[in-house]
């Protein structure tokens, strides 16, 4: 259906071939081969050309087939809109002249447009009790008591004393973008323990009141992110672990956690507790050295161990997050202050019951559910995670320290193993692969925690900032490309094609639709190209931060 559906498009692929069999009859390859080669370039010379006339002619709005060739990058919307052979091309032109998108510094953050413009979203219910009859604002602080999360920098001074063009585009860029204020949340946490888990392919429909007690408990007890996403990025998991743990966008064509191994990192937060006496680890259970986290994480502050390196339990594909959780707890559980990050990985696709070792180990518990064998081999996997939870809070009452220890758990992307109807299956109806696919669980947790229901749309973007605000640390906000979630800021959760959600809606920049909340909402292309505008500025400074080793410049400077 496919194929007769775009046949006339088949035909066009064709076309130079046709006129080369053409030509070919009337041309000797042996008397007058020189003839052959003029036409071959002269051919190839004419339709590049000409792709680059319907590109001329297709218009030069934002994220079109001619922004995409000249200015901008987007690996998804190029493939969409230039075809993957002129993007393969174009990738690697730019990765060998050097290239970046072109980039104005605009007040982007400040020029919303009059039109669009609504009351300050400190006004609007972005927290609720999950008692129906109590609801509670978060109020706007008296003007003159607001604080922000900034740190004193001169720009100015720092652009009049600076001879490069990009740093000096960068500190103009940084000193425009708004901080964000203090709010009831800053500081809740300050003194608390901390641990930080990327749950392997971890999703909604993973958490089952009976399959996955713990997980359930965690997730319904503690704060509840109900609009919650995590993006998937080129490089899945090393990326997935990139955005949540230093609040950047990945560059494109790069492993970004391993080229962040260079860079001064101050801002995250194995780094801000390791600077305030706490004892800081990181673990993995999978070999120790894949993605290069042997060089990232010991940057990101921690003392990092991994299977090779340290990290000793029993051998099998994936291995157990039991396991890792029973061997690591012992070295940090009686050193308070501690904050232990964990990357899982007993949650790995393939999900079968045939080469799935945590699948197999946990099948009797999912065996007699409804759902296909895809269904019941992942929701096994994610059981490992369960017990691993559940041990862990053990050993948390039983050291004392429940009650002073946050945890706070996200996926690295969605469990793209699964057939997407297997997913429909989970869900209760067809899966929306733009945005509800990516839907996923944060969860942040300590023993009696005040439950809260939070609706405002979010992302793993987002994690750093709201973590660095809940623990009262100092950080900049305008030098993160996430949000503290609890802040003033209006939400924005962003794509890697560059679609995005905001309080008003989604847009799809795929098909160019933006669907709004309700009806009453009346959005205006001057909105989504403010919107576009901002996410633009956040995939390039993101790249400049980590191409420039920005965060050492400001901070030598201070």
């Amino acid at each position: 259906m496919l194929i007769y559906q775009n046949m006339s498009w088949i035909i066009a692929v064709f076309i130079p071939v046709i006129i080369l069999l053409i030509f070919q009859k009337n041309i000797s390859f042996e008397k007058k081969s020189w003839r052959f080669r003029s036409l071959l370039i002269g051919a190839a010379i004419a339709f590049h050309l000409l792709g680059i006339g319907a590109i001329l002619a297709s218009g030069q709005e934002r994220q079109s087939a001619h922004d995409l060739y000249f200015n901008n990058s987007n690996s998804v919307l190029s493939m969409e809109r230039l075809g993957l052979v002129t993007s393969m091309r174009i990738d690697l032109q730019r990765q060998l002249t050097g290239w970046s998108p072109s980039l104005e510094v605009t007040d982007v953050f400040v020029s919303m447009p009059v039109a669009t413009q609504e009351e300050p979203i400190l006004d609007r219910k972005i927290v609720r009790h999950r008692e129906e009859e109590t609801i509670s604002d978060i109020q706007p602080l008296m003007e003159e008591e607001i604080q922000y999360h900034a740190i004193d920098t001169n720009f100015e001074s720092l652009i009049d004393g600076e001879d490069r063009e990009e740093i000096i585009e960068m500190h103009q860029y940084f000193d425009s973008v708004p901080p964000t204020a203090h709010n009831d949340f800053t500081g809740i946490f300050e003194g608390f323990n901390l641990i930080l888990i990327t749950a392997e392919a971890l999703a909604p429909y993973a958490i089952h009141e009976e399959v996955t007690p713990t997980l359930h408990k965690l997730a319904n007890e503690g704060y509840q992110f109900t609009n919650f996403y995590t993006p998937l990025w080129e490089v899945s998991t090393s990326d997935g672990e990139y955005v949540a743990m230093t609040g950047l966008i990945p560059k494109s064509g790069t492993w970004s956690f391993q080229q962040s191994s260079n860079i001064d990192l101050p801002f995250v937060m194995g780094n801000q507790l390791n600077d305030i006496e706490y004892k800081t680890m990181a673990y993995h259970n999978h070999t120790y050295d894949y993605y290069y986290r042997d060089i990232s994480h010991p940057n990101l502050g921690y003392h990092y161990k991994g299977i090779g390196n340290g990290l000793v339990i029993e051998e099998a594909w994936p291995r157990s997050d039991l396991e890792m959780f029973e061997v690591t707890i012992p070295e940090y559980m009686e050193d308070e202050p501690f904050h232990a990050y964990y990357m899982t990985v007993s949650g790995h696709l393939q999900y079968n019951f045939g080469g799935n070792q945590m699948a197999m180990k946990n099948r009797k518990y999912v065996e007699d559910l409804p759902i296909s064998t895809q269904g019941k081999a992942y929701l096994a996997t994610q059981i490992e995670l369960d017990l691993a939870l559940e041990h862990l809070l053990e050993k948390l009452e039983g050291a004392g320290v429940a009650e002073k220890t946050v945890i706070a758990i996200s996926a690295d992307h969605y469990p793209y193993g699964l057939d997407n109807d297997v997913i429909s299956e989970f869900i209760g109806h067809p899966v929306d692969e733009t945005f509800e696919l990516h839907q996923a669980p944060f969860i942040l947790y300590h023993k009696g925690i005040d439950s809260i229901t939070i609706d405002k749309p979010s992302s793993s973007l987002d994690i750093l900032p709201t973590l660095l605000n809940l623990f009262g640390l100092e950080y900049d906000s305008r030098l993160l490309m996430g949000r503290d979630i609890f802040s003033n800021e209006d939400p924005l959760v962003i794509f890697q094609d560059k679609s995005f959600i905001t309080d008003k809606g989604k847009y799809n920049a795929i098909t160019q639709e933006f669907i709004p909340n309700d009806s009453d909402i009346d959005v205006d292309s001057d909105y989504i190209d403010w919107i576009s505008a901002i996410i633009d500025s956040k995939f390039y400074y993101s790249r400049q931060i980590l191409d420039n080793d920005y965060y050492r410049i400001i901070t030598e400077k201070e």
